[in-house]
């Protein structure tokens, strides 16, 4: 599609008025929290304090939700009141009492679209009856390589309004939100709520705060909804405290009467409502614009992993509270305001250069959605940082809680948007995974618990989690160039890779191949080789060779390859059975024998035929560590011959077109018509009586880590298909295109379709080698690496292929681009390119 502007912003997908209904864009940074703009440009799910709250919508005292509104008048005196949404979803008409939505008595536009790019959202909403179209811009900062400007707790809202009538127009916009301090999805302890009237330096507004709620609460802190401070207001602190629903009325008459608020008096509601208004004047054809901030400050996050035995400790009272980092940056919801306003040119440039580069690629626009669009899972209540800045995260999230704790490790494998985009936060991890969460033999639990004092309680390995690890610092320290990371975090990895050959452990009889007690993301545990398993030891071999031999460790990187060659050579010819790779199941000789640590107890009970097993079933992601081996550049694995004959078995044996007919005992994620790539089938029979408990199944984390190999392997038609087939079911009418969902919402291994990026464009950088890498293709591409982002153009001439190459936020270090199968430039010296600079270089054939 052609990439149309709404004014400055890019859009990459436009919905209609029938696609709406799920739509929910979430406003807020890297572990800030958020709140969502709907597709009708209601503000919903409010899942600012620190836990997430899926359909919650705060509610003042009289029961009246968030909104904005519109006053308009004309020179003839005609008056238009309209809250700034679009009509309510059908399915919401029905109730005990009448509709269900929020707000659902006010009136609104006839007419309202969608249109995005994340992080921008575009609400836009017209009417005939109304002189003035709306276009609501929503966003919050996102710029890769920057995570303090990617984490800051505010949703930005702008109310653009287009005269289209032939007289001037006198108009007002005005926000209403309750002070719900105190309150979220599941408790509600608000007292003594307060609102105050300031005005500051660059901004003014409401201020929100508690005297009642406990300082030390997770749903204690501070909001404030504001504007610009030079702006013409008026305001509320309160509404009048009247009965039957007569607050709203008498909101409602006074803001109709000429869009400016007169102060009210509400004592002893805890809740009490803020309205914050702001006028402006109008001519014929001309556009205006009213930005409002609404930012947030809760500073007490908890753990995961709550425990009543301890009583205190140094760094706390509270041995639950881990604090929020954004929290560190701000003194509360105003200071916020305060710092941000200022800046927010900046920011949306940076934020906007960001989406523009990247949607006026030359990929398909189903992997640049897909990409783009599961950026919203990092800035979720998934993950979170605490108040030291390191960076965690859920599996995914619940409507009222967090899904799986611990950044369980084979979750988290599949996920490459972190590392190209925020690779500080990446290293995050590693470091807490190779230095905090391991055993003194080198089990690396799989789940980390906070505190930090307290990440080993979990104390359980999961064999692709501890190897996938292995293969991300290797990724993480080529996409840095940073030795030391290496440095610090290598005995741990050694320990890890060794940790493998323990007598009564995975490879205990040190031949390449994983036979002993496998628990894995299956969450269930695995006895005997199998291709999931077995390639993600492969290239966590790998990964140790190649790190060792940088460190100098020839005698252990020469072990690493010898098991890596008896490895491969010993799979591809006892699972391969020339379509696919199966699971050979062993049971073990004896329970005793396993290594403690291993077992996690919700797979097998009867180990002498061990139940939910895969066996002989064609599963959707049993090359997945091939698929990380080419992110990783760590070349093949397995025989390529083999595995491109095994994406072809996916694909004629996985791929499923209409659900009418399919039968499923667990989670339904796709339905009806739709189409997608099956878990696992058994093409060939032998069906465990009892197999892995979810190869009925459908999960897009999967999905992706197979289409994008097939891109990888060249089959593109059709790895985009099945990429296509998900985000067609996310389609804003059936499922929010923001959010998809494995075990919980905004689940971490959906950000696995970043990879396509990298696939389709085939993309390397080594930080290590200063080289960056590309497949020879005209046109343009992005690139990032973590800390550096921009584009890279290619055209062919007579002489060969011109590149340039543009930097456009940070500093890149390079001495050698290759263009696969063409050739390559190597420069006389490292070149330092920084940001708003480019490279002109021509690769001869």
């Amino acid at each position: 599609m052609q990439h149309r502007d709404a004014g400055d912003w890019p859009i990459l997908k436009e919905y209609n008025q029938d696609h709406l209904a799920r739509i929910a864009l979430p406003l807020g940074g890297i572990g800030t929290g958020t709140v969502s703009i709907g597709g009708r440009g209601d503000l919903r799910d409010w899942e600012i304090m620190n836990r997430p709250a899926k359909g919650f919508v705060p509610r003042s005292g009289r029961n009246v939700a968030p909104f904005f509104a519109l006053f308009v008048k004309s020179a003839d005196g005609t008056v238009t009141t309209r809250a700034i949404e679009g009509p309510i979803e059908l399915e919401d008409y029905e109730g005990a009492t009448g509709c269900v939505a929020p707000n659902h008595g006010l009136p609104r536009f006839r007419q309202c679209g969608f249109a995005t790019a994340y992080p921008l959202g575009q609400v836009l909403l017209s009417d005939p009856d109304v002189p003035v179209k709306v276009r609501i811009e929503a966003f919050n900062p996102l710029i890769p390589g920057n995570s303090d400007a990617s984490g800051i707790p505010i949703a930005i809202l702008r109310f653009v309004l287009t005269n289209h009538a032939d007289q001037i127009l006198t108009a007002s916009i005005c926000g209403s939100l309750p002070n719900f301090i105190g309150a979220d999805s599941t408790t509600n302890v608000m007292k003594a709520n307060r609102n105050l009237f300031r005005t500051g330096e660059h901004v003014q507004g409401i201020f929100m705060d508690s005297e009642g709620v406990d300082p030390g609460d997770g749903r204690w802190g501070t909001m404030a909804l504001t504007t610009v401070a030079d702006a013409r207001v008026s305001y509320r602190t309160a509404w009048a405290n009247l009965s039957w629903g007569d607050s709203l009325l008498d909101f409602w008459d006074d803001f109709s009467e000429d869009g400016a608020l007169e102060e009210r008096e509400s004592p002893g509601v805890d809740s009490p409502m803020a309205s914050l208004a702001t006028g402006l004047e109008i001519a014929p054809g001309e556009t205006q614009e009213v930005t409002f901030l609404i930012t947030w400050h809760f500073p007490n996050r908890q753990t995961w992993t709550p425990t009543r035995d301890e009583t205190g400790s140094e760094c706390c009272e509270d041995p639950n509270r881990i604090g929020n980092y954004y929290a560190t940056c701000y003194s509360d919801a105003w200071d916020v305001a305060e710092q941000i306003l200022p800046r927010l040119p900046e920011l949306e440039t940076e934020t906007v250069r960001f989406v523009r580069a990247f949607c006026e690629t030359s990929l398909p626009e189903v992997v640049k959605e897909a990409a783009l669009f599961n950026l919203a899972n990092l800035r979720s209540q998934t993950c979170f940082r605490t108040e030291d800045g390191r960076f965690f995260g859920w599996e995914g999230c619940h409507d009222h809680g967090g899904c799986c704790h611990g950044s369980c490790t084979h979750v988290w494998n599949y996920e490459q948007a972190t590392a190209f985009l925020f690779g500080e936060l990446a290293q995050s991890m590693r470091n807490t995974e190779f230095t905090h969460a391991m055993r003194e033999d080198g089990l690396m639990s799989f789940r980390v618990n906070l505190p930090m004092r307290r990440a080993m309680e979990f104390n359980r390995a999961a064999a692709d989690g501890q190897m996938g690890c292995l293969m991300k610092l290797y990724r993480d320290w080529q996409l840095s160039g940073d030795d030391e990371l290496l440095r610090e975090l290598w005995p741990g990895a050694r320990k890890a890779l060794e940790f493998c050959w323990l007598e009564g452990g995975w490879d205990a009889d040190h031949d390449g191949v994983m036979e002993g007690c496998q628990h894995n993301t299956m969450d269930v545990e695995y006895y005997g080789p199998n291709p999931q398993m077995g390639a993600w030891y492969l290239g966590a071999l790998r990964a140790g060779e190649e790190m060792a031999r940088y460190l100098g460790e020839t005698e252990f990187a020469e072990r690493c390859h010898a098991l890596f060659e008896n490895g491969r050579q010993w799979i591809d010819e006892h699972l391969f059975n020339n379509e696919y790779y199966e699971h050979e199941i062993r049971p073990p000789e004896g329970q005793q024998e396993t290594v403690p640590g291993l077992q996690v107890g919700m797979g097998a009970h009867d180990l002498t035929e061990p139940e939910l097993q895969l066996g002989a079933g064609c599963l959707v992601d049993q090359l997945v560590g091939q698929y990380m081996a080419h992110v990783c550049g760590l070349g093949y694995l397995l025989d390529p011959q083999n595995i491109r004959q095994t994406l072809l078995s996916i694909m004629k044996y996985n791929f499923k077109q209409g659900f009418h007919d399919h039968f499923n005992h667990m989670r339904s994620y796709v339905l009806g018509d739709e189409s997608a790539l099956l878990m696992a089938t058994y093409p060939l029979g032998r069906r465990p009586k009892r197999p892995f408990p979810y190869y009925n199944e459908v999960m897009t984390g999967f999905e992706y880590s197979a289409a994008i190999h097939m891109l990888y392997e060249g089959q593109t038609e059709n790895g985009l298909r099945c990429i296509g087939a998900i985000r067609d079911r996310y389609d804003g009418r059936k499922r929010n295109p923001f959010n998809e969902a494995e075990c919980g919402h905004h689940y971490a291994r959906a950000m696995a379709s970043w990879a396509a990026v990298l696939a389709l464009t085939g993309f390397h950088y080594s930080g290590v080698d200063q080289a960056m890498t590309f497949t020879a293709q005209d046109g343009s591409w992005f690139w990032s690496n973590g800390y550096a982002w921009g584009t890279c153009h290619q055209k062919t001439t007579r002489d060969g292929i011109e590149v340039n190459l543009h930097v456009l936020h940070g500093t890149l270090t390079l001495k050698r681009l290759e263009l696969v199968s063409v050739g390559e430039v190597v420069m006389d010296a490292p070149r330092t390119i920084r940001c708003g600079e480019h490279a002109h270089l021509v690769t001869r054939r």
